[in-house]
């Protein structure tokens, strides 16, 4: 039994970590923190439903366009409710993405309803393969696989091309940066463009396990938020090892403690490792000099 829950917690802890990625990004890139990421997540589903169910689009062609409306849902975020923020406290801009997810959410009630229902995929929940003993479904696999497939791309983005390295040089000196050139602005931009597609593929992952409904962003959000906290708020490395972490740790405390504690274990974490590590397993908590 230990390693299937194993195995089927890397497989949630995955989209976990996917999602934390779009945390920790945006967080060293522009010092904001998303609470939007639940929210956007489950805007640009509704958007990949929509495709598939009222205008007949195939899967995969509704894939690459949610994906392109997404990143510019993200760009129109930082363009319309961050850069026109004069000189914004941190708590401003907590406020400005928490206002932005109250938009999205009533939005998203206003087009769409407050039913629920299930989302079409080329994945099955009931095919399964056997894997060295391990019973893993079709679309647990699939979660797995795109979710290691699309962290792997975005590390090469980050090490081999000049926006990937711009944000990289932006995110560990923003001054040193602008004098270097760098436009600060549309890196900010390509940032949350990003993180807003890290959202939609992990949100169109979660919907063939859950429904489709405008509250189910709300708990990966949670849990990628607490990855990222586990991992470090600073290391995107972190943020996936978190999220992997977070996901068998929930399942094992589900199946071995209590399957109500499996939803609570995650604030357990979060203020574990504030008390214990403040600055996550791998981030690094920085001194400032005066």
């Amino acid at each position: 039994m230990l390693p299937q829950l194993i195995v089927s917690g890397l497989a949630a802890g995955a989209l976990y970590g996917l999602l934390a990625l779009g945390f920790v990004m945006i967080y060293k890139t522009s010092d904001v923190l998303s609470f939007a990421q639940g929210e956007i997540a489950m805007v640009n589903t509704f958007v990949a439903f929509t495709l598939i169910e009222r205008y007949h689009v195939p899967f995969w062609p509704a894939f690459g366009l949610t994906l392109v409306f997404a990143w510019c849902l993200g760009v129109a975020l930082d363009l319309v409710f961050l850069r026109p923020a004069r000189n914004p406290t941190l708590l401003g801009l907590i406020i400005i993405t928490l206002g932005f997810d109250l938009i999205l959410y009533g939005l998203a009630g206003w087009i769409w309803g407050y039913d629920t229902t299930s989302f079409p995929s080329p994945f099955s929940d009931f095919k399964a393969y056997s894997l060295g003993g391990v019973v893993v479904s079709e679309v647990n696999l699939w979660i797995f696989v795109v979710s290691l497939g699309l962290m792997l791309l975005l590390f090469a983005f980050f090490r081999f091309t000049r926006i990937g390295v711009a944000m990289r040089a932006v995110a560990q000196n923003r001054l040193a940066s602008r004098l270097m050139g760098i436009r600060i602005k549309r890196i900010n931009a390509v940032t949350w463009g990003i993180g807003s597609v890290l959202g939609a593929v992990a949100g169109m992952l979660i919907a063939p396990i859950t429904f489709v409904d405008i509250n189910m962003g709300l708990n990966p959000a949670l849990k990628a938020f607490t990855a990222a906290v586990l991992g470090g708020m600073t290391s995107m490395p972190g943020a996936v090892i978190g999220g992997l972490l977070l996901g068998v740790i929930e399942n094992l405390v589900g199946a071995y403690v209590s399957p109500e504690l499996k939803v609570s274990v995650a604030f357990f974490v979060i203020i574990a490792v504030l008390c214990v590590r403040p600055a996550g397993l791998f981030g690094r908590h920085y001194r400032r000099r005066v």
